[in-house]
């Protein structure tokens, strides 16, 4: 008697796949990863073609899947020096190109270090996973998380990190940005990296005949679309003005002193008569002390009775031994000034870490940085006649915590400084308003984003734009605001999403490798 066996179909996928070999050639891989490294900036704004990153993510993943850590590194140092170089640009635009593209640089070799855990996650589960499911679900989650946990630990070392350009952040125009509101930016990421990750599995592992294997990256992408903003609950409106001088406020701009000042004042004066319950000056609007000058005291004093309404301006202010860069309530009848530090100075923009160091390497370049800003620890909140506002100068937009704890002490607005003008002519600008906008639909709360140079705005709680100052322009605004309470899921979750993606990954990653050994 004869026994005969049969293999089930290639295309079953009830069965295990075991796609051990790299999806490209080496040199394939490395020109792939280049192109959509540059594809992934497309995603953001100037160009904001959102759909650009989920086609630039599957790429990048077909690009690494299955190679060693070598070649892991070496394909992801590619995508992410396309990526930072093109997306940082904006960083030489005056200091040259070393600024630019020292960050770029340090970013891509983060970012390649990174991509080692991702390799190692396809490697193990190839050789472990078994199951109707395991490749298409389980790996392409796995990957999500870890691509995740690298976006966390960019944002938060070294020297604070620099959240600038999560995946989650090139979405601020797109149909899944709502869904920020429950997850956070770093929840959008994990779903974008997961769906591109199911995307390219499926396609990695051979199942292309069969459609059901498409099916995790489908539910998510539906989820995603079908997911509203949580709502948070209408609690007035108050009338905000806001200027945007267009001063000289770049590090090269030939200013005499109390330029800005007189810039901000002048953009001031068609604002004065008509009724508003702030005014707000961006970051830097006011180019001396007034906790310290009294000559700058007593111009905001008598701005603020000409106006009738407080004052919200920043300057640098200095305090003992320490100089910060504060944001200050300057109210009309001479009453306490409320202040808020900035959380986060720029790194080689505001301070110098390890100046010794940098001293050596670039001293021309370190030597214009004269200040050393010290972090703020208050609160990011004010009392505006009792309207609770959520506060962050310019650079503390992108740190989730600072939007975070505004909103848990207490904020129904943001009312947000920056200084783009060193940036002039770029789409820097434009990046940080979609920041803006990201933060008004992640807590569900207005937003006024005020820049010295522009681009400036006002953002309902939707993310709906109310109104807008084009760059280099000087003009002022008074915007009918809607204020809301009540906290979205991002917000009270905070650092517990990261944390718990984080955990998640690292223990399937570890979970995979005892397999292996085993």
């Amino acid at each position: 008697m004869t026994i005969t066996t049969t293999s089930p179909p290639a295309d079953d996928i009830s069965q295990p796949a075991q796609p051990a070999r790299p999806a490209l050639p080496l040199g394939w891989a490395i020109v792939t990863s280049a192109l959509a490294g540059v594809g992934l900036d497309a995603a953001f704004p100037e160009l904001g073609w959102w759909p650009i990153a989920f086609v630039s993510v599957t790429l990048a993943l077909l690009a690494l899947a299955g190679r060693k850590s070598g070649g892991a590194f070496l394909v992801a140092l590619v995508y992410g020096g396309a990526f930072f170089v093109a997306h940082l640009s904006w960083a030489g635009r005056f200091l040259g190109p070393l600024p630019w593209l020292g960050l770029a640089g340090l970013q891509a070799l983060l970012f390649a270090a990174g991509a080692i855990p991702i390799a190692l996650a396809y490697r193990w589960s190839t050789r472990t996973l078994r199951g109707k499911w395991g490749q298409l679900v389980i790996v392409p989650l796995l990957v999500g998380g870890l691509w995740t946990l690298r976006e966390s630990i960019m944002g938060s070392w070294p020297y604070g990190g620099f959240p600038w350009a999560r995946l989650g952040m090139s979405q601020a125009g797109s149909p899944f940005a709502e869904a920020v509101s429950w997850v956070g930016v770093t929840g959008l990421s994990f779903l974008i990296a997961a769906v591109c990750a199911g995307i390219a599995q499926w396609w990695r592992i051979g199942r292309r005949r069969d459609w059901r294997g498409l099916v995790m990256p489908a539910a998510v992408t539906a989820l995603l679309l079908v997911t509203p903003q949580f709502p948070t609950t209408p609690a007035g409106e108050v009338t905000v003005g806001w200027v945007q001088g267009n001063g000289p406020a770049g590090y090269f701009d030939a200013a005499a002193p109390g330029a800005m000042l007189t810039a901000q004042t002048a953009a001031t004066m068609p604002l004065i008569g008509q009724p508003m319950d702030v005014l707000v000056w961006p970051e830097g609007g006011v180019d001396s002390d007034p906790l310290n000058n009294l000559g700058t005291s007593r111009a905001l004093d008598e701005l603020s009775h000409q106006v009738s309404a407080p004052l919200l301006v920043n300057a640098a202010t200095r305090r003992g031994e320490n100089t910060y860069n504060t944001s200050l309530l300057w109210p009309p009848t001479g009453g306490e000034v409320q202040l808020f530090d900035k959380a986060n100075p720029v790194p080689f923009g505001e301070y110098v870490p390890d100046r010794w160091l940098y001293q050596r390497i670039a001293p021309d370049l370190i030597g214009l940085i004269g200040r050393e800003y010290t972090p703020g620890t208050n609160s990011p909140h004010i009392n505006l006649n009792g309207v609770g506002v959520g506060l962050a100068i310019c650079f503390d937009v992108i740190f989730d915590d600072v939007i975070w704890q505004g909103a848990q002490d207490g904020a129904q607005l943001y009312l947000l400084q920056s200084n783009n003008g060193d940036f002039r002519g770029t789409d820097e600008n434009l990046q940080q308003a979609a920041f803006a906008r990201m933060r008004a639909i992640e807590t569900g709360r207005s937003v006024v984003n005020v820049s010295t140079t522009g681009t400036s705005q006002a953002f309902a709680p939707d993310g709906t734009l109310l109104d807008d100052l084009p760059a280099d322009t000087a003009g002022a605004r008074v915007t009918t605001i809607p204020l809301r309470t009540g906290l979205t899921p991002a917000v009270t979750l905070g650092t517990w999403t990261a944390g718990l993606l984080a955990a998640t990954s690292l223990l399937g990653l570890l979970l995979l490798g005892f397999a292996v050994r085993r």
